[in-house]
């Protein structure tokens, strides 16, 4: 499961963190019922604000959730979960970007994938994705051709790109498709007038999420010869934090645009939570775990510049990453994950592919900063200082 939006459980709150949960849950089980048990892997906490998004116009309806059997992930726990058209189109959105990603796997050799038969075997899981993904975008009335053609557009780009080119262009489109993504799902809730916002809101989710996983992945792109956005165009830290910054703060702008029968999760995740992201992934700001034990050293302890490293340390002095687990290699980690429920009961745990630090969806901690209980309660946060 990856994604920038990953909350504490005790930042939702019980209610928020069962609606949290019913997303997470839902999208998962939209994808085996439709795709098979293979297409759960490709459940993201990212696709997961698809459904959110939706179920925030609409309303919680009736028919809008039902009783799942136990599940490992749950600790063999029945639960509520949600389902219907938002579900539907995460699902389908998840799987054909996860098809793009194992096709840049296989173009790039990773791993087990370097060898002839795994890297075929790998190209029929991927086409068969695509092929599913479109077709459950398309009963839904969501054309994705528009995220193939990103995809493909990407590549080009970064072929492209070099010293000097404005990192925007390399992030455009990605922004193109989570917008078209989040704009949607006003079409699914029968909102017209919330298309341009959530359009909006999704550019600026596209921008933050490339500029996010590029920092994140900075130095271990440079240590492997990795094309890395940031790297290649000569951006600054200082610049990504920047845009960053104003991608978020133009996020809760737009959503202020759009109307919610109930927009509590929806603000939670995409204000308060995108900007822990950032502060995440900057390592500006920690949660309530020591900083060592949670992110690494703190940025006061520098890791030494490889010998003869062609950027010198352009990364902050962070330690260097364990090397990223090839498509297979990972897919077997994250089924181990799930059968000792460490997703949801650790509180941290490996990511299967990239192997970075995760919290897991239950885990308690102490973040401290601020109690977002109010959010429960109004969606403005008026009761506590908040800056929202």
């Amino acid at each position: 499961m990856f994604g920038i939006v990953r909350p504490c459980a005790h930042r939702l709150g019980e209610s928020l963190k069962a609606e949290w949960m019913a997303h997470l849950c839902g999208l998962c089980l939209a994808l085996r019922r439709d795709h098979g048990q293979l297409a759960r892997i490709v459940t993201n906490y990212d696709g997961l604000l698809i459904s959110v998004l939706t179920e925030a116009q609409t309303g919680r309806t009736a028919d809008g959730r039902r009783t799942a059997g136990p599940c490992a992930l749950r600790g063999l726990r029945t639960a509520s979960v949600a389902q219907g058209e938002g579900a539907r189109l995460a699902a389908a959105v998840s799987l054909v970007l996860a098809s793009a990603k194992v096709r840049d796997h296989v173009a790039d050799r990773d791993g087990l994938l370097a060898r002839r038969p795994m890297a075929a075997a790998a190209r029929r899981v991927a086409a068969g994705w695509g092929r599913a993904g479109a077709d459950s975008g398309a009963a839904v009335g969501f054309d994705t051709g528009v995220l193939v053609e990103a995809v493909d557009r990407q590549l080009g780009l970064e072929v492209l790109a070099g010293y000097g080119t404005p990192i925007l262009t390399v992030t455009e489109p990605t922004e193109t498709a989570t917008a078209a993504a989040f704009a949607h799902t006003a079409v699914l809730a029968g909102r017209p007038g919330n298309a341009a916002p959530l359009a909006e809101a999704g550019r600026l989710f596209g921008r933050l999420a490339h500029l996010l996983d590029a920092v994140e992945d900075q130095q271990a792109d440079a240590a492997s010869g990795a094309w890395n956005p940031l790297t290649a165009t000569g951006t600054s830290r200082a610049e990504a934090r920047r845009l960053a910054d104003d991608a978020v703060h133009g996020i809760r702008l737009a959503l202020r645009e759009a109307e919610f029968t109930d927009g509590r999760l929806v603000h939670l995740l995409l204000v308060h939570e995108l900007r822990r992201s950032v502060d995440r992934a900057f390592g500006t700001q920690t949660c309530g775990h020591p900083p060592e034990a949670a992110f690494g050293p703190p940025p006061g302890r520098r890791a030494p510049t490889p010998p003869g490293h062609p950027y010198g340390d352009p990364f902050g002095g962070h330690p260097p990453r364990p090397e990223r687990r090839g498509f297979w290699a990972g897919c077997a980690a994250a089924l181990g994950l799930c059968c000792t429920c460490k997703v949801c009961c650790a509180d941290e745990f490996e990511g299967p592919w990239s192997r970075k630090r995760r919290e897991g969806a239950c885990a308690n901690c102490d973040c401290g900063d601020c109690d977002l209980s109010c959010c429960e309660i109004c969606e403005c946060c008026a009761c506590c200082d908040c800056d929202c």
